[in-house]
């Protein structure tokens, strides 16, 4: 498996590690200007789709995760809601990912989005990674104002 591949299985792991013991209403409760807890990790399971499944297939993400993009409205879904997409964007991305090669790294990707559209699998790899640590931080704001231990 590709280095960056393992740094994202890791990375991944370690955001949802910084989920154990919150509950329901502690993930839909939003401190604004934040999002809630659950919003971001519909919208981390949003990218992951985006990034590895629907723009390789020349598709946009379905509205189950295109309500989590960058820049669309705020909102409080059940977490077990988008612990569940979030488990299925990974899934399939890991079938991209899990078995990609130096090669395959180095290719270019398709993307709709004409500011990331130069990138290399790797490159959307490394910025999905350094997307997951970024909201990884903003949890732990988070459930320290909500008052959760360390």
């Amino acid at each position: 498996m590709h280095e960056l591949v393992q740094l994202h299985h890791l990375t991944r792991t370690e955001f949802l590690r910084g989920l154990n013991g919150v509950s329901d209403d502690d993930a839909r409760r939003r401190l604004e200007p934040m999002n809630c807890i659950s919003w971001i990790v519909g919208h981390l399971a949003h990218q992951e789709r985006s990034f590895f499944v629907a723009w390789p297939r020349g598709e946009e993400p379905d509205e189950r995760y295109g309500r989590f993009g960058y820049g669309r409205p705020a909102s409080q879904s059940p977490l077990g809601e988008v612990m569940a997409l979030l488990h299925e964007a990974a899934a399939e991305a890991d079938k991209l990912l899990d078995g990609a090669t130096e090669a395959e790294m180095q290719r270019p990707v398709v993307s709709p989005d004409p500011a990331i559209e130069q990138e290399n699998l790797g490159t959307r790899l490394a910025r999905n990674i350094f997307h997951y640590w970024l909201h990884a931080g903003e949890i732990s704001a988070i459930r320290q104002q909500l008052g959760h231990g360390p």
